[in-house]
């Protein structure tokens, strides 16, 4: 008789995503495409299009394919701006779910910010909005260190343009 002893649960561990960071100069400020997610975590709230990492698949890869099928953008990747760790907690303070994400520096090709896959919305908005807390707008909430990455974003493309 062969005896059947459950498998041992796989530790959990933390998610890899990459968030396609596009800073771009419009009318004489520099902008970033945003998108309004659609689905959780963040549901509603404002950040950078991206997403999981596919298997076989880099982060830079997976940066410009996330922008292209949130926003219908294109971009050509350009190099690693920063990771953040992200951690969600239940009520009592337990991480429940832990993210890596990569956030990939990405040069402007071309097309205008339209909301597909799971984005609500997308669009360009002013750096500058941002640190303004989105001009107060209470219907249009940032997700955690989107305008400190936005600023890390164009400090970086104003470097590289000099």
């Amino acid at each position: 008789m062969t005896r059947k002893t459950a498998a041992p649960k796989s530790p959990q561990r933390p998610v890899l995503g990459a968030l396609a960071v596009v800073c771009h100069s419009r009318q004489g400020r520099d902008h970033v495409i945003l998108v309004q997610r659609k689905s959780p975590p963040n549901a509603g709230w404002w950040g950078f299009p991206g997403g999981h990492v596919e298997l076989g698949e880099t982060a830079m890869e997976a940066a410009a394919r996330e922008l292209q099928e949130e926003t219908g953008v294109t971009a050509t990747p350009r190099h690693v701006l920063t990771h953040l760790d992200v951690m969600l907690r239940d009520d009592a303070g337990v991480v429940q779910r832990q993210y890596l994400l990569v956030a990939v520096l990405c040069d402007y090709v071309s097309g205008q910010p339209s909301a597909d896959d799971d984005a609500l919305q997308a669009e360009w908005i002013a750096v500058e909005t941002l640190l303004q807390g989105m001009a107060g707008d209470p219907d249009r909430r940032l997700i955690d260190q989107v305008a400190d990455v936005a600023v890390l974003a164009q400090r970086d493309m104003q470097r590289l343009a000099r």
